[in-house]
């Protein structure tokens, strides 16, 4: 049964840029419309009022990504592919018990991580298994590059997950030989474009066998400038004829150490242009917080540290030869106080702290405009943007958990570093003066 949204179907509450708030097909069974409509990455009307846990259970993956560079015990930035800590399915399931007792809007259990769910499919599986035990009504989901879909497909929709998520980048090898370095399938290493070609021969077949059986399949796709970025809306297309529910193009993230270090990442006007047009074939999802493999919480108010056994306990990083007689002054995007949990362009304001780079005070609650004031904003108002880089000018270094390429562009050439973690402020702010450090010996 292909289950893709039908021209019959009813969605509610259409305020979300395209993104559906809730869903009403004759197509889809209800019980997983209603699965549907609690799972905050498939319904846009969800994501404020669900939560969910991302498990990382997955350590190894079986493809080489240049987008890519994996941390597994990272608590300092917030993408896909990291993570604090690497859990097995008894430790997962101990800590979705702890979870669940403290996050009562928890609906949705996801596996993203920080390799791919099906590179580890044995740890995925059991996972997957124990926690149904438990809590028979949690909602499932599985993240994967789509390598072993043919193999797993069975298994997946045996299991009831009714949701699975893929990375699908292209259609064409020529393309996919410049956004993946290798994929091993079997055993067997495969290098440029037949490696590629080995990819997405699985991806397609995988997708097609999830979605004639009723599994819900969203594509992530990672928009890449001159790379496959006017290739796009040919997948959407492709994805389309193959029964795909939504897609979501996300921008890239130039990870540092990855092969994609130094591209520029995808401004949201044209990662807009692009949902646009690409949603005249299907929705698009406009909500994507680009989460870590640990996240918890609903989708931009991660709340991963408090459960983290890694910082639960951790004392700040000592510094290396760090002269004490050196002050700082550093801007903190904080929602609460405790962490740093805020993106730089949503903050409105900023927390100011100054210290010798072991010990800080809060000296000032800075109020600023917010640098993105909405989806058609984010790239324009370059006074005001000027404006809000202009108040934060006697800082060092801004502390925030995510920030777009221009703003940190901007806030570069006032000579202010832009640092990126979700730890808690107190190991954060350590962390940002090593930055520091390291700048100035650079």
């Amino acid at each position: 049964m292909n289950i893709s949204v039908s021209p019959n179907v009813e969605v509610t509450e259409m305020n979300c840029g395209g993104s559906c708030s809730s869903i009403k097909d004759p197509n889809i069974p209800t019980y997983i419309q209603e699965q549907t409509n609690r799972h905050p990455c498939y319904s846009a009307g969800a994501h404020h009022k669900y939560a969910r846990m991302h498990l990382p259970v997955a350590p190894n993956c079986n493809i080489s990504c240049n987008y890519c560079n994996r941390k597994f015990d990272c608590v300092n930035e917030s993408r896909p592919g990291v993570t604090s800590e690497v859990l097995n399915p008894e430790a997962a399931l101990a800590k979705f018990k702890i979870v669940k007792e403290k996050i009562d809007n928890l609906s949705v259990v996801g596996i993203a991580g920080p390799g791919d769910a099906l590179a580890n499919w044995e740890n995925t599986k059991k996972t997957i298994q124990l926690i149904k035990e438990d809590d028979p009504q949690v909602v499932f989901c599985l993240s994967t590059n789509g390598l072993m879909l043919p193999d797993y497909a069975g298994e997946i929709i045996d299991l009831g997950i009714n949701h699975v998520t893929v990375t699908l980048n292209c259609l064409d090898p020529e393309i996919g030989a410049k956004i993946y370095k290798h994929v091993i399938h079997k055993g067997q290493k495969f290098e440029g474009m037949v490696g590629a070609r080995v990819l997405l021969e699985k991806q397609l077949a995988g997708i097609a066998r999830l979605t004639e059986n009723g599994v819900l399949v969203k594509i992530n796709i990672v928009m890449i400038k001159d790379i496959n970025d006017s290739h796009i809306p040919e997948v959407v297309k492709k994805v389309k004829e193959l029964g795909v529910f939504v897609t979501n193009i996300m921008p890239l993230i130039p990870a540092p150490g990855s092969a994609f270090e130094i591209y520029p990442q995808t401004s949201t006007k044209e990662l807009n242009q692009m949902r646009d047009l690409c949603q005249l074939d299907l929705p698009q999802m406009r909500h994507c917080k680009q989460c870590r493999a640990d996240a918890i919480g609903l989708l931009g108010e991660d709340r991963s540290q408090e459960f983290s056994s890694v910082t639960d306990n951790k004392k700040p990083p000592e510094l290396n030869n760090q002269p004490q007689s050196k002050r700082y002054k550093i801007a903190v995007a904080s929602k609460y106080g405790k962490l740093v949990d805020q993106h730089f362009g949503y903050a409105s304001e900023f927390a100011i702290y100054e210290g010798d780079g072991r010990s800080f005070q809060l000296v000032e609650n800075r109020q600023v405009g917010k640098y993105c004031a909405g989806v058609e904003e984010c790239d324009t108002g370059k006074t005001r943007k000027d404006g809000i880089i202009e108040a934060l000018r006697d800082c060092d270094a801004v502390l925030t958990m995510r920030i777009g390429y221009h703003a940190k562009e901007r806030l570069i050439q006032k000579g202010i570093l832009s640092v990126e973690s979700c730890d808690t402020i107190e190991n954060a702010l350590v962390y940002a003066v090593e930055n520091i450090s390291q700048r100035e010996i650079a």
